[in-house]
């Protein structure tokens, strides 16, 4: 039966692909991963299988990868490197970290691919390099990943000419950043290695794949453009090869171009699934960074169709055999609570947002993410005692995940930022305006070393939000024009910073904000928020004061 795409709502075309380089990786049904030319020492039979095995690696497509080396391993019993991909396809790097059980999976394989030796020094040190991070020894997973990051670039220093060494060992690299590092330091050494192979060979898809998550991030978003526009025509295929640009083109305010990777990765999961492939678990993930497209864009019926059928992609998800445990266990809890936060949070819908309850049974750090959302508006609404409690149960779920195996999230970046915010609104909420906004700026300060996360909101928008409430205008201008620069073409972004600009007085720029705010919405095409309406009322010369501020 054909696969219906759930989330798919509008027609889009990839750009005819470019031609790939030495050996494209083909599949099933004439499936298109990229180039990859990994040689290894096993029959000659399983080397077209192989090199799609890699670039199922490099795709992050690891439901795939696993069976594809699983049956070259039943197909040629001595090759010891069919184990190494095996143990490969469990360790997410910049996903998550391993479970016990696949802690346990990856160790026997590595044991399994240490045993029929390989035949060649190269094929040994990749092996080697994995079984370091295997090694049951090391008392904590960060020293796991710097000690196989360096194994890596050993590797890579012995044979420079191999790409895929440079590509893993890149990866390594962003692997091995710790939570709360903010240098991007490790994102530099990884482009350092990346760029100039990427000149030799730009159709392998760890290349563009890597470059993209080490430039997803406001200094470095430029560099990593042209490998956003490069892989969705190498790896059309890939669910999420397709969805990647999306990283970069949402980094950078280009709404339309992020549309069409999300509604390609969507249509390269649906292919997948009527291959009988594991395309599906992509899909929300594209699906959120759709709806934020779509709200930016000012597409809100279409964004409203991404959040009813949101429902339905992880119902399907969730009702899928095996679901209840490994690393996608904990999908459904998170975007149930995602995607209402957000479509509330962006359409200022400060009363919905505050009404907002925890899914039940999501994860800790998943229900916390509703307390941040209530958080927020019962500052807007300045609802003190509401927002005080927000902040109770905010700290309550983080002191929880402190004590369960992910307790590393809680003191992450994200999180700390996160805080920031909530302790900041719930001092706004209380009318204490100094503490709010000096949280508020701590939040701002720490998230522009880094950038918003993913599908996010500024706080230094937050934070210009707080100085026009205040009626402070000019400093929210200054506030805005940061932000801008650093998350460009935000809908809320633009309106604000037009809000405040004329509210202080300076009618030219108030006139550039709101002719931006048209021009990425299509003159407001598909929208009937007010915002837009005072836009153009503005620019026709009798700007009309809209209140869209959530006063009690």
């Amino acid at each position: 039966m054909k696969a219906i795409a759930l989330c798919l709502l509008a027609a889009a075309s990839i750009a005819a692909a470019q031609s790939s380089a030495s050996m494209p990786v083909s599949g099933p049904g004439g499936e298109r991963l990229g180039s990859v030319s990994f040689a290894v020492s096993c029959s000659p039979a399983v080397q077209a299988a192989f090199n799609r095995g890699v670039a199922l690696l490099h795709d992050f497509w690891y439901a795939e990868a696993q069976p594809q080396f699983e049956r070259i391993a039943r197909a040629d019993p001595d090759c010891a490197m069919a184990h190494w991909g095996i143990a490969m396809s469990v360790f997410h790097q910049i996903w998550n970290r391993p479970d016990a059980a696949s802690m346990k999976l990856g160790r026997e394989e590595i044991q399994k691919a240490q045993s029929p030796a390989a035949k060649t020094e190269r094929e040994r040190e990749y092996i080697a390099a994995l079984a370091v991070f295997y090694e049951p020894d090391y008392p904590d997973y960060m020293g796991r990943v710097i000690a196989y990051s360096n194994a890596m670039g050993a590797l890579y220093r012995h044979y420079p000419g191999d790409v895929d060494a440079g590509a893993f060992y890149a990866l390594s690299l962003l692997a091995a950043e710790a939570p709360t590092d903010t240098s991007l330091s490790q994102e530099h050494k990884a482009m350092a290695v990346l760029a100039p192979l990427y000149a030799k060979y730009p159709d392998n898809p760890g290349l563009v794949h890597y470059i993209i998550h080490s430039c997803d991030n406001p200094p470095m978003a430029q560099e990593g453009l042209a490998a956003a526009e490069h892989y969705g025509e190498i790896a059309p295929s890939g669910p999420h090869a397709t969805h990647m640009p999306g990283h970069i083109f949402a980094r950078l305010g280009m709404w339309q171009p992020d549309i069409h990777a999300q509604i390609a990765s969507i249509q390269a999961s649906e292919a997948a699934e009527a291959r009988h492939e594991s395309g599906i678990m992509d899909e929300p993930h594209s699906c959120d960074f759709l709806m934020y497209a779509y709200l930016q864009s000012g597409q809100d019926a279409r964004a409203k169709q991404v959040l009813a059928k949101s429902v339905s992609v992880v119902n399907r998800i969730a009702a899928m055999p095996g679901m209840g445990s490994g690393y996608m266990s904990d999908m459904g809890g998170y975007y149930r609570t995602k995607f209402p936060v957000f479509y509330a949070l962006e359409m200022r819908d400060w009363r919905s947002a505050a009404a907002l309850q925890p899914v039940p049974g999501a994860l800790p750090a998943d229900a916390a993410m509703t307390w941040w959302a209530r958080a927020i508006a019962d500052g807007h609404l300045r609802r003190a005692e509401e927002a005080q409690a927000d902040l109770a149960h905010f700290d309550a779920l983080m002191s929880e995940v402190r004590r369960g195996k992910d307790a590393y999230v809680a003191d992450s970046t994200g999180s700390q930022i996160q805080r920031d915010e909530v302790v900041a609104w719930s001092s706004f909420a209380a009318g204490q305006s100094d503490d709010a906004l000096k949280e508020m700026r701590a939040a701002a300060d720490l998230q522009d070393k880094v950038g918003q996360g993913e599908v996010d909101i500024p706080a230094r928008e937050m934070l210009g939000d707080m100085l026009l409430e205040l009626h402070r205008p000019q400093e929210a201008l200054a506030e805005y024009r940061v932000s801008l620069r650093l998350s460009p073409n935000r809908f809320n972004g633009l309106y604000d910073a037009g809000t405040a600009a004329e509210e202080a007085g300076d009618k030219t720029a108030a006139a550039d904000y709101f002719a931006a705010l048209l021009k990425s919405t299509d003159d407001g095409a598909h929208s009937s928020r007010p915002e837009l309406a005072r836009a153009r009322s503005f620019l026709a010369g009798s700007a009309v004061a809209v209140n869209r501020r959530g006063q009690p």
